[in-house]
C-alpha cells in the first residue's frame, strides 16, 4: 500500500464556542455544492457536531483521536478517505492545544495544517495577537490561516483583516446572523434531525464564506499508508437490532461500521414509535435524550416489554448512558418530573442542571479492555455492584461504573468499540 494525497486541513479554535462547527458544515456545505467530494471528520468523541456535519457534507463522519481511535486507525480512516475526497476537513475539539492528545496535536502527526476560527465580537487589532499565538505557540505546527466569526460588518472583518501580519493568511469572515447559528441545549448542539432549516443555515454560510474569500482549497497533504488489517467475521449472521430515533442518537459511526465489518446485520428501531423489537439476537442502546421524551417513553408499554422479554431470554443487551437510563425504574426529567422506565436495572436517575460528568475512559471487562467517554447530566442511584470502574487517561477524577446483569451491559460510557473488536464482538455475541 502506498501514500495517497488530498487537500486537507484541521479547523481549530482558541476555545470552545468559537464557532468550529458552523465553520466546518460552512466549508463543507460549500465545496460540495461545487461538486467536491468532502470527507469530514471530528477530532474527539462527539456526536452533536458530526450529525450536522454529515448533513453539510453528505458522507458520514467519523472521529480521530490519537488515544480513544488510536494512532494507527486513525492513519487508516484518513488514508481510506483521501481515496475518494476531493477534500478532507477536521474539526478540532476544544480549543486547539486543550487536552492531551490535543487537535494541535493530531494536525502535527498527519501534517495537516490548521485554520484558526476566532470569535471577532467585541476585538479589533487584537485579533491579531490571538492569531498570531496560535501560528506560533508550537513552531512545528503548520497554520493555514485565520477566519474570522461573528463579525458585526463587512468593514469589521476588514480591520480584522488589515491587522494580520504579512505571514497569516486571511481566510475570510462569518457575519454575526441568527440565520447562520447553530442552536444548542445541554449535551451541545440541537441534533440535526430536529433542525427543519438546517440546510438553509449551512447554505447561509456557505454563501458568506464565499463572498468573503472564496475558500480556496488547503494544499495536498500526503497521507501514508496503514499497516494491514484483518477483521474476523465474529459476529457473522448475528442480528444486532439498534435503537436509532430523536431519543437515541448518540452512537459512533465507527461502532455500526465496525459490527457490520465483522459479519452482523443490524436493524434499526424506535423505542419511541415502535412497540415490539425486530427479530434479533442481540440489542444495543446508545445514548441520547431519553430525558426530553420520557413521556412517550413511559406510554410505551410495550416495548419495555419486549425489552425485558429479551433479557430474560439470555440475549445480550448492551446499553450506553441514554440507552442506560431508559433500562432502570425512573428518569427525572431537569422539570422535577419522574417518568417510568423499561426497569430492566433497579434504580433511578435524576437530571441536573450542571454537567455530572466529562472525561475519556479506559474499562477492563472479562471481554477485554474498551475505550470510550462519558458525558452526562445525570446522577445514578442503584443497589447494583459495578462489574468494573472505569479509568480517565488524564485525571483521576472521573471513573464510571460498568454494571452486569446476565447478558445485559450498561455504563454511563459511551464505548469506542474498535479500540477492541474482540471485546466488542464477545458483549453482542449470543
Amino acid at each position: 500500500m502506498t501514500a495517497r494525497s488530498c487537500p486537507a486541513m484541521l479547523i481549530a479554535a482558541p476555545a470552545s464556542g468559537q464557532g468550529k462547527t458552523t465553520v466546518t458544515a460552512a466549508l463543507a456545505r460549500l465545496h460540495s455544492r461545487k461538486g467536491r467530494k468532502v470527507r469530514v471528520f471530528k477530532c474527539g468523541p462527539d456526536f452533536l457536531d458530526p450529525m450536522i456535519l454529515q448533513a453539510a457534507s453528505g458522507a458520514p463522519v467519523y472521529q480521530l483521536d490519537l488515544w480513544m481511535v488510536g494512532l494507527e486507525q486513525s492513519r487508516r480512516l484518513l488514508w481510506e478517505a483521501a481515496a475518494e475526497a476531493d477534500l478532507i476537513l477536521i474539526e478540532g475539539v476544544m480549543g486547539l492545544f486543550d487536552g492531551t492528545p490535543s487537535a494541535a496535536d493530531l494536525a502535527r502527526e498527519f501534517g495537516v495544517p490548521v485554520l484558526g476560527v476566532i470569535d471577532g465580537s467585541g476585538m479589533a487589532q487584537t485579533f491579531a495577537a490571538v492569531a498570531w499565538g496560535l501560528a506560533n505557540f508550537q513552531p512545528d505546527l503548520g497554520f493555514a490561516g485565520v477566519l474570522g466569526n461573528k463579525l458585526g460588518s463587512v468593514r469589521h472583518g476588514e480591520i480584522l483583516r488589515d491587522s494580520l501580519p504579512d505571514s497569516l493568511h486571511w481566510y475570510g469572515g462569518l457575519p454575526r446572523a441568527a440565520d447562520l447559528e447553530l442552536p444548542s441545549r445541554h449535551l451541545g448542539l440541537v441534533q440535526a434531525a430536529e433542525l427543519a432549516d438546517l440546510l438553509a443555515r449551512l447554505d447561509a454560510a456557505a454563501d458568506a464564506l464565499e463572498q468573503s474569500s472564496g475558500a480556496p482549497l488547503p494544499e495536498p497533504v500526503s497521507f501514508p499508508a496503514p499497516s494491514a488489517e484483518a477483521l474476523q467475521p465474529l459476529l457473522a449472521g448475528v442480528r444486532i437490532g439498534v435503537a436509532r430515533d430523536q431519543a437515541f442518537a448518540f452512537v459512533y459511526q465507527a461502532n455500526l461500521a465496525l459490527l457490520q465489518a465483522m459479519g452482523a446485520e443490524l436493524s434499526f428501531f424506535s423505542p419511541l414509535a415502535d412497540e415490539a423489537l425486530p427479530e434479533v439476537d442481540s440489542v444495543y442502546l446508545p445514548g441520547g435524550y431519553p430525558e426530553l421524551h420520557g413521556e412517550t417513553l413511559a406510554a410505551n408499554a410495550a416495548m419495555a416489554q419486549a425489552l425485558q422479554a429479551h433479557h430474560a431470554a439470555g440475549k445480550p443487551l448492551v446499553a450506553e448512558c441514554g440507552g442506560m437510563l431508559y433500562l432502570l425504574d425512573t428518569l427525572t426529567d431537569r422539570d422535577g418530573v419522574q417518568h417510568r422506565m423499561a426497569g430492566l436495572l433497579p434504580g433511578k436517575a435524576v437530571m441536573q442542571l450542571r454537567l455530572a460528568a466529562l472525561a475519556l475512559q479506559e474499562v477492563r471487562l472479562p471481554e477485554g479492555t474498551l475505550r470510550g467517554h462519558t458525558f452526562h447530566h445525570s446522577l445514578l442511584d442503584t443497589r447494583l455492584e459495578a462489574l468494573a470502574q472505569g479509568e480517565c487517561p488524564n485525571y483521576r477524577r472521573t471513573s464510571e461504573a460498568v454494571f452486569r446483569d446476565g447478558r445485559l451491559t450498561a455504563s454511563y460510557i459511551h464505548f469506542y468499540l474498535p479500540s477492541n473488536p474482540q471485546a466488542a464482538a464477545a458483549l453482542f455475541r449470543p
